[in-house]
């Protein structure tokens, strides 16, 4: 790896954007379709590369006052670091989130299974920080996003930790459903027939279904009136 270079590798799902007066930066997330910490428990795959971060040496100006400015030179490793220290600093004192600045030009396996280790332990202060919230008081307005993630990266099962789920209209009635419903239950509307009828609530029509009405179309003529049948005159 070049002398002036350092690489940021990032252990979770979250992305992150920063700004220095030396210039902006983008840390990107690692790959958010297995769990960073455990990996895909159901087929055996190894937990998620962490996402690598390449930063190069800045030059800063100082302004010394009477016109005067001086240059200054910002070195790859110190920049790494203070990005690190403004990540995983964001959740408080001795917080971890998952971001630190490799030795070498990609982090090592004891690198990564450290800081594994010391994210997996952060999140667990986490978690217990939430339990002994709800214990106390039992409302979520005194949770966070980070203790509900926390819980959520170690597979934890907490009534605190409740998800929210996308909802839509119910044609029939109005009534907020959530995704996959076969039948509303205010109002009984069939909103999906293939799984309606899986499980036996819903049933073909005996024969055909009649036709859609069309706007502005006659009625057809009833079986005790001829087509040319006229009403008698007054």
């Amino acid at each position: 790896m070049p002398e002036e270079t350092a690489v940021i590798a990032n252990l979770t799902a979250q992305s992150w954007s920063l700004h220095r007066n030396y210039g902006a930066f983008f840390i990107p997330c690692a790959d958010a379709s297995r769990d960073a910490q455990t990996g895909d428990a159901a087929t055996g795959a190894p937990p998620a590369s962490p996402s690598l971060t390449r930063v190069t040496p800045r030059r800063a100006v100082i302004d010394l006052g009477d016109k005067r400015t001086l240059d200054v030179h910002i070195a790859a490793r110190d920049i790494a670091a203070d990005l690190c220290r403004e990540i995983n600093g964001d959740a408080g004192e001795d917080s971890f989130l998952g971001a630190f600045v490799c030795a070498g030009d990609a982090p090592t396996p004891a690198e990564i299974s450290d800081a594994r280790r010391r994210l997996d332990a952060f999140y667990r202060r986490k978690v217990a920080e939430a339990d002994r919230e709800w214990a106390r008081s039992h409302s979520h307005l005194f949770l966070d996003d980070l203790q509900r993630r926390a819980a959520r990266e170690l597979g934890l099962e907490r009534e605190w930790n409740y998800q929210l789920h996308e909802t839509s209209d119910c044609p029939g009635c109005g009534e907020r459903v959530k995704p996959g419903v076969a039948v509303c239950k205010s109002c009984g509307a069939i909103l999906d027939r293939e799984k309606a009828r899986a499980l036996g609530l819903w049933r073909d029509p005996v024969g055909p279904e009649p036709a859609p009405a069309v706007p502005g179309a006659q009625a057809a003529p009833s079986a005790t009136q001829s087509p040319t049948a006229k009403s008698p005159r007054r």
